[in-house]
């Protein structure tokens, strides 16, 4: 896609501070982070979403997560958890799918909060997924 920053960044028409590449993704830090290596995984080809991606790519992002770049974060910056997100449509800013690793840390104040005025009836919910 050619306004897609990802793209663009991927391709080297944009910079980025890259900690890991391969031949089917990159992987660089979030400019805007939530904590202290918040890094992105960004597959080397546009997909817009989980829907459209190829499962192979999910497959190896995840085993360089778990592999590399899990223990690379506990290892050089001490974090003592790992957030694993993906936003999809609402609240995707960027249309190229990617994934957020948030390293976490005691009292980092990343916390994705209980709010009980979003959710519904646990029962009902439940009993929508289930079928």
């Amino acid at each position: 896609m050619n306004d897609c920053i990802f793209c663009k960044i991927i391709k080297g028409e944009l910079p980025s501070k890259t900690i890991y590449e391969d031949d089917l993704i990159k992987v660089i830090m979030n400019i805007n982070p939530a904590t202290n290596g918040h890094l992105l995984v960004l597959p080397k080809e546009h997909y817009i979403n989980i829907m459209d991606i190829k499962e192979e790519i999910i497959n190896h992002s995840f085993k360089v997560i778990r592999d590399k770049l899990y223990p690379q974060l506990k290892e050089k910056l001490n974090c003592e958890g790992l957030t694993i997100a993906n936003n999809n449509e609402l609240g995707q800013e960027i249309k190229h799918f990617h994934i957020h690793l948030i390293p976490r840390y005691q009292n980092d104040n990343a916390d994705f909060q209980y709010n009980k005025d979003n959710i519904t009836d646990l029962d009902e919910i439940f009993a929508k997924l289930k079928k």
